[in-house]
């Protein structure tokens, strides 16, 4: 897309994927709403986009990022905006820590929050070779994550023996490897209280989620004053607090004892496809709101 030269746009949003076209729509129908000006860098763009920046043509106020975890050649963009001290939607420090299963187990676990009984391994680089691990507080059943990653990226759900956590830390040999004990969720009327939770800026949005299908469910307020499901939106909003995200999402188990456990710490990027175009997306009116709020927030920001 072309944009105005010598121009200061009140928010850049720089996105890469297909799949984010309708967020874009909701998120540029906000930005007019609001009087905001939106500048958007695509793959197509990116090169002017850098070039008009670094020639002092063109800037931004603030900048939301979702592109530079798959495309390093956005990094120009991050870094323009981190030399200028520019406001940033999830910004690239706190992204970068927050996405570290590793320290966030141990963060989680100073902020008072439930996680799973986990072992923690180090770098297959930094130490090839390990001594066997009693596995025995993890279950029969234990899941091998990398410390990075999303999407399930070499991550093992049901994994029974120390030979398949040995195969798998070679597979990500830089990362540190999650070991962790099997979740099963309580039953809240014959449906399992298995939950994603989204966070936008102070806005928490709790849906059953199907661990089978990944179909979201939004959770009622009904159904929330019912099965005292209250804790899912403090446990939501202490992680917020923690690393200072303004979007993330988060999977929480209620299970049989009465507790709330953090089962998937921190998904950023969140995945914004309407499920109104893809069964196992955001629904509609969740993802229009998120554009609402962020917009909102960006405007306070360029405001103070």
């Amino acid at each position: 897309m072309d944009f105005d030269k010598t121009y200061c746009y009140d928010l850049c949003f720089a996105w890469d994927l297909e799949y984010d076209a309708d967020f874009m729509q909701y998120l540029a129908s906000a930005s007019e709403g609001n009087g905001l000006s939106l500048l958007q860098v695509t793959p197509a763009n990116l090169a002017a986009t850098i070039q008009a920046l670094q020639m002092g043509e063109i800037s931004f106020r603030s900048f939301f990022d979702r592109a530079s975890d798959s495309d390093a050649g956005f990094m120009p963009l991050v870094e323009w905006a981190q030399a200028h001290n520019i406001p940033s939607i999830n910004s690239y420090p706190q992204t970068r820590q927050a996405i570290n299963k590793a320290s966030c187990h141990l963060d989680f676990i100073t902020a008072g929050l439930n996680t799973p009984y986990t072992i923690i391994l180090p770098t297959y680089l930094e130490q090839p070779e390990i001594a066997n691990v009693d596995l025995s507080p993890l279950g029969p059943l234990f899941a091998i994550k990398p410390s990075h990653g999303g999407g399930g990226d070499g991550v093992i759900l049901e994994a029974t023996s120390w030979e398949q956590v040995l195969a798998a830390r070679q597979q990500f040999p830089e990362d540190h490897y999650l070991l962790q004990a099997h979740i099963t969720p309580a039953s809240l009327d014959g449906r399992e209280a298995w939950f994603r939770v989204i966070g936008c800026v102070g806005q928490v949005f709790p849906c059953w989620w199907d661990t089978r299908t990944h179909v979201y469910s939004p959770l009622t307020a009904e159904e929330e004053s019912l099965y005292r499901l209250h804790s899912l939106r403090d446990i939501s909003l202490k992680i917020a607090q923690v690393y200072g995200l303004e979007l993330f999402s988060t999977e929480i188990a209620y299970i049989a004892e009465g507790l709330f456990i953090v089962v998937d710490y921190i998904n950023d990027p969140i995945d914004l496809r309407l499920q109104s175009k893809a069964i196992d997306g955001i629904p509609d009116p969740i993802v229009e709101e998120i554009a609402l709020r962020l917009v909102a927030y960006v405007k306070a920001k360029i405001a103070a």
